[in-house]
């Protein structure tokens, strides 16, 4: 589970969307620019203010790459790749909450991992409903803490706090 601790004033909204450049190559086997821009897949969670999954690339099974495939992420995203497929995401957490903080009315746990699983296709289900933020995947992830701090909590209790 990944749970914000910053206290900084400003919100993973006030960063600038990332950036990335997706090559390829041409019909002459030439190394080209297929696009420069923000992902087209970019997902907001409404049930949690501030949480937004940044989809930059896909892909199934063992990459055969010719560098003519079209943009994995034009086909949509889903929670995890399957056995060899890779998926890089990067996750913007929203501040800590301040005390007394409440989710957006009508919000409950299960309607907000319905929200995840919509927009994620399969995401929700992976989370324990007795933990909140637990979950579980077969797959190899990376943390990576670009800005802010985070505390990582394991099943067993353990925490490492990230900065």
């Amino acid at each position: 589970m990944m749970t914000s601790s910053s206290t900084q004033a400003k919100g993973a909204g006030d960063l600038p969307p990332p950036k990335r450049v997706v090559t390829g190559r041409d019909e002459n086997g030439k190394s080209v620019f297929k696009s420069f821009d923000v992902t087209t897949k970019v997902v907001e969670i409404d049930a949690n203010p501030g949480l937004t999954f940044y989809e930059l690339y896909m892909t199934e099974g063992v990459p055969q790459l010719t560098g003519r495939e079209p943009d994995p992420m034009l086909a949509g995203t889903k929670a995890f790749p399957g056995p060899g497929g890779t998926l890089f995401r990067l996750i913007s957490y929203p501040p800590k909450r301040p005390e007394g903080w409440k989710p957006p009315p009508g919000v409950t746990m299960e309607s907000g991992l319905r929200e995840l699983s919509d927009k994620v296709p399969g995401m929700g289900d992976h989370f324990e409903r007795n933990a909140p933020g637990m979950h579980t995947s077969d797959t190899i992830d990376y943390g990576i803490v670009v800005r802010g701090e985070m505390t990582l909590e394991l099943d067993d209790g353990q925490k490492v706090h990230l900065r």
